[in-house]
């Protein structure tokens, strides 16, 4: 009734990713995710002094600036400010793809510290170039569909298993495959993580990794294959200063050097955006793209000043993401907190850096095949059908995976091409989106699927041949219950494009009698019910649903939205209906929703009908998507629906 009041405001419950827990949870997880990042994060300094000849002493300089810079990275990315950060749960660190270049480039500087300015000059220059490109870059996302997405997010987590596998024999400086040992700590430890996430629920599952890093040290300490002897030599305090070696040099070959290496880890970042999307369940768009490269720049450009070198979000941590379930962004901000003191307390390093090599492969291991399912996930949205889909996921796994297998590869081709062949990752990644371009962007169109599954694929001119009742079969997912609109759609027959198809539906739906446009409204579920979070009101609701959260509600939450959707049958006899995937928030669905209890029936009628023909927009758009991923991409680029 119109007096109906609006029960009190209570507290609702964040987006996961949003969500802030309490102070001890952050720092288990936090310490979790350094556990993890902690060895690949030292590595490009070890690797980097070996080559152009610094001391031990300047090694361990910086590793202090680079774990120290890879904390305040993190807390950028993942907190964020004004439109740097991508504020989703992704961890810092410095990238492998600049390895080589920075090698060549201190190299031909004259080595030592002399070649670490030249690198830093060019490091600065590249983050700066970064900061300022990322727009510009975020608006190629209509090259990333599905098929681009899926394949680089499958290529990272297949490359880094051979990482994994190194840390499991033993390590690069000293590798020992029939060593039983190195065996029993790395499957040990990977049977510990599976164990507690099949025996235990809530905490413990959560922490497994970092319970199987501790257990498997602690054995490897008890048998002698572990020790702290550095934490004792180690100092207290070890502060980096801005530019400790030096003011930089700039060379101009070696600033073009680094902003190519910085576009290619653009790919790669943007993979990891959109894994991380599809592990926290939110949806990412070009804006979030250049939020996530600004914090690249911007990270990079402090990275110089501060004595470390190109960031880039890194994959290893995503993986810890999926297979821990904690979707937190300031799990990732507390971890930045732990790196930034380990790198001003070398002692606390020194611990960390003595976790053995197989116990943390191991770990890695369950970790970053997790990334690799991921991208079998979006796959599966790929119409494979469609032949020219499976030469570009084949294509480009097939060449990160050479690449990968056999690393010493890239000396066959030209200096400026190691870059690229260097890294299988970067290989397949750039395989992917070219070959995606050359197939789906250049030349004529021939003609891409307007409905129906990966499994099921249905085409304009099949559609057209239908009988009613496929028609119906086909269509009928778009309205919720009944097929009668679908069936008047029929009618309207023959369809010259997609967008006459889609103008089909909203035609009929609205032309419809006044009873039959009632009855369709009945089928409409209620907002946030647990009929939709349980699926039992199909697919396609809890699809709608869940783009504001609403399929994972809060008890609190729930029963508001369970005494709005009481209030507003009792005032018009039907359901609320809203779009949701238009609403931006829970809060503001409900604060409209209690808001439209004052409207008038013929209103609401009106306002119910536009909120349907809504959801049947976004429902007839996932068919698209589905049947072609990349036709409805380029379309969705251009502002209409792929024809």
């Amino acid at each position: 009734m119109r007096g109906t009041k609006r029960p009190p405001r209570s507290g609702r419950r964040p987006h996961p990713v949003d969500e802030v827990l309490p102070a001890g949870q952050l720092a288990v997880y936090g310490f979790q995710h350094v556990l993890a990042f902690y060895a690949g994060a030292v590595i490009v300094p070890i690797l980097l002094a070996g080559a152009i000849g610094l001391s031990e002493r300047e090694l361990i300089h910086l590793i202090n600036a680079d774990l120290f810079t890879c904390g305040i990275a993190s807390i950028i990315q993942s907190v964020g400010f004004w439109k740097v950060g991508v504020r989703l749960p992704l961890l810092q660190g410095v990238t492998f793809t600049a390895v080589s270049p920075m090698i060549a480039i201190g190299l031909a500087a004259g080595g030592g510290t002399d070649g670490l300015l030249v690198i830093y000059g060019a490091v600065i220059v590249a983050g700066l170039a970064t900061f300022f490109i990322a727009p510009f870059f975020s608006r190629l996302i209509r090259f990333f569909p599905p098929v681009v997405t899926g394949s680089v997010i499958l290529i990272i987590g297949l490359a880094l298993l051979p990482v994994a596998a190194l840390d499991a024999v033993g390590g690069g400086t000293d590798p020992q495959p029939g060593d039983p040992r190195n065996l029993a700590y790395a499957l040990g430890t990977l049977l510990v993580i599976v164990a507690i996430q099949r025996i235990f629920r809530g905490f413990m599952a959560t922490v497994a990794v970092l319970v199987g890093l501790v257990l498997g040290t602690l054995v490897a300490w008890g048998l002698g294959d572990a020790t702290f002897s550095a934490v004792g030599e180690s100092s207290w305090i070890g502060v980096t200063t801005p530019f400790y070696f030096g003011w930089p040099q700039f060379s101009a070959a070696a600033i073009v050097s680094m902003i190519v290496v910085m576009l290619i880890t653009a790919v790669e970042t943007t993979g990891d955006v959109f894994a991380t999307g599809e592990i926290v369940d939110k949806r990412v768009g070009k804006e979030d793209v250049a939020r996530a490269l600004r914090a690249d720049g911007l990270a990079t450009t402090i990275g110089g000043v501060l004595n470390s070198f190109p960031y880039t979000c890194f994959a290893e941590n995503v993986g810890l993401v999926r297979l821990t379930r904690v979707k937190s962004r300031y799990v990732v901000a507390a971890a930045g907190v732990i790196m930034i003191l380990i790198g001003l307390i070398p002692k606390a390093g020194a611990i960390v850096a003595g976790i053995p090599h197989p116990v943390l492969g191991g770990a890695a291991l369950a970790m970053f095949a997790t990334v690799a399912v991921v991208g079998i996930q979006t796959l599966a949205r790929v119409d494979f059908h469609d032949h020219r889909n499976v030469v570009i996921v084949g294509s480009s796994v097939g060449l990160a995976m050479f690449v990968t297998a056999q690393p010493d590869v890239a000396t066959a081709v030209p200096q400026w091409a190691q870059i690229v062949f260097g890294s299988g990752i970067t290989l397949g990644s750039i395989t992917a989106i070219v070959l995606n371009v050359v197939f789906h962007h250049v030349g004529r169109n021939r003609g891409p699927a307007v409905a129906g599954t990966p499994g099921a694929v249905v085409r304009l001119a099949e559609v057209n041949k239908m009988s009613r009742a496929e028609f119906v079969a086909t269509f009928g997912r778009l309205f919720q219950g009944s097929g009668e609109v679908v069936g008047r759609a029929y009618d309207r027959r023959p369809f010259a494009d997609t967008s006459a198809l889609r103008s089909a539906f909203q035609e009929a739906l609205f032309s419809a009698p006044r009873e039959e446009q009632q009855a369709l409204m009945a089928h409409y579920p209620d907002l946030g019910g647990d009929r939709v979070a349980d699926g039992d009101e199909g697919e396609d609701s809890t699809r709608d649903q869940s783009a504001a959260g609403l399929t994972r509600l809060t008890e609190t939450d729930r029963e508001e939205f369970a005494a709005l959707a009481a209030a507003y049958r009792e005032r018009f006899g039907i359901p609320l209906i809203v779009c949701v995937r238009d609403a931006a928030t829970r809060e503001q669905i409900l604060r409209a929703g209690w808001q439209r209890l004052d409207n008038s029936p013929a209103q609401e009628h009106a306002a119910a009908l536009i909120e349907i023909a809504k959801v049947a927009g976004h429902r007839f758009a996932d068919l698209v998507a589905d049947a072609n991923p990349i036709a409805s991409a380029r379309a969705r680029a251009f502002g209409r629906e792929a024809r």
